[in-house]
């Protein structure tokens, strides 16, 4: 991978949003879950799609705070429209762990 410089970092737009609504996503060709996440007044609601099934059941998102890209175009998964990148890391099982916060930060603060 070839250097970045911070103007490449500060391309990207990285949010906190509060993750709202949850729901399973079976059409998915891997196993996901569609999110609804709520990224305060200025962005408002998004929608993403998460393969995040082996580490977090449904109802233990809701409330959690999640790091996302909010300035990727849509992409389109199956009939789902997905509107920001969820970010996460892989655990030792090669399964995704989310980007979250420690303490809860302002909804659609951006990311330094």
């Amino acid at each position: 991978m070839g250097e970045a410089s911070m103007d490449d970092f500060l391309r990207l737009d990285l949010r906190v949003g509060e993750v709202i609504e949850v729901d399973p996503f079976p059409e998915a060709r891997k196993p996901a879950l569609k999110l609804t996440i709520d990224f305060g007044e200025e962005l408002g609601l998004r929608h993403s799609s998460a393969q995040i099934t082996e580490n977090y059941a449904r109802e233990n998102l809701v409330g959690k705070q999640v790091i996302c890209v909010v300035n990727f175009p849509p992409r389109q998964i199956g009939p789902f429209i997905s509107e920001v990148l969820t970010l996460g890391v892989e655990d030792e099982n090669g399964d995704i762990v989310l980007l979250t916060t420690d303490f809860p930060g302002k909804l659609g603060a951006r990311v330094y």
